[in-house]
């Protein structure tokens, strides 16, 4: 097969990754309690992907340029939190025992939303270097696609959406993974800046909306459970790197 096609394919199966991440957390009614480590679980695993991972391979591909494009990816999210998000005051409609607020619940996802279009890029151009780094890095992103539909779905629960809508936002990831993979043979000379950029999305995703909401509940469970994230992301590394 051509490795356009094999990388459609794939893209294919990270996509569908997403959303059985996101039906773990929707086919159970799981206490609130436990949603909570949830959330803190996938910021963890989130952080340690932006910092262990995408970042030194985001300056091996960019160089001096990764750390400006790290930036623009962490104030892309910035803005729309602050600007579009805001003005549908999604804060005002929660119920004060909700863990996370909805308008950080939107945010959240539109942050995922971005990773995952990029992942899916990382993977189509990896296959058009060779078809070597596109395994690779395919496998790279498998490792992480089911939590990311995991945590995509207990962030929408969290902030008080229905079990379809937060199931949804999980398949939103996966149709945002093949996007990406379809896009990149448009903009190929554009593709080492998707990476730095992506690695920016996720390191705002966890560490200004996820982290936060973490440090608000008392007690060491929480803090555990953000460590309990990167630690699964190491192990992942070890076992399949």
């Amino acid at each position: 097969m051509k490795p356009v096609t094999i990388a459609v394919l794939l893209g294919l199966t990270a996509a569908l990754a997403n959303g059985f991440g996101g039906a773990v957390i929707v086919q159970k009614d799981w206490d609130r309690r436990y949603l909570r480590y949830f959330v803190a679980l996938g910021s963890g695993f989130m952080l340690g992907t932006a910092l262990l991972e995408m970042l030194p391979e985001s300056i091996r591909l960019a160089g001096a340029r990764a750390p400006v494009l790290v930036l623009a990816g962490y104030f892309i999210v910035h803005f729309f939190e602050h600007t579009v998000t805001p003005h549908f005051h999604f804060g005002e409609e929660t119920h004060h025992e909700e863990f996370v607020r909805a308008h950080r619940g939107y945010s959240v996802l539109f942050g995922l939303l971005i990773h995952t279009f990029f992942d899916g890029i990382a993977i189509a151009s990896g296959f058009l270097v060779s078809e070597w780094l596109g395994w690779v890095i395919f496998l790279a992103v498998i490792l992480h696609k089911v939590p990311e539909g995991f945590t995509a779905s207990s962030v929408m629960l969290a902030s008080g959406r229905s079990k379809s809508v937060a199931w949804l936002a999980s398949a939103a990831l996966g149709v945002a993974t093949m996007v990406g993979v379809l896009t990149v043979t448009v903009f190929t000379r554009s593709l080492n800046a998707g990476l730095p950029l992506s690695a920016g999305v996720t390191l705002y995703v966890a560490a200004s909306d996820l982290i936060p909401e973490v440090n608000k509940e008392p007690g060491i469970g929480m803090a555990l459970g953000v460590f309990a994230g990167v630690g699964l992301l190491l192990l992942l590394q070890t076992l399949f790197r």
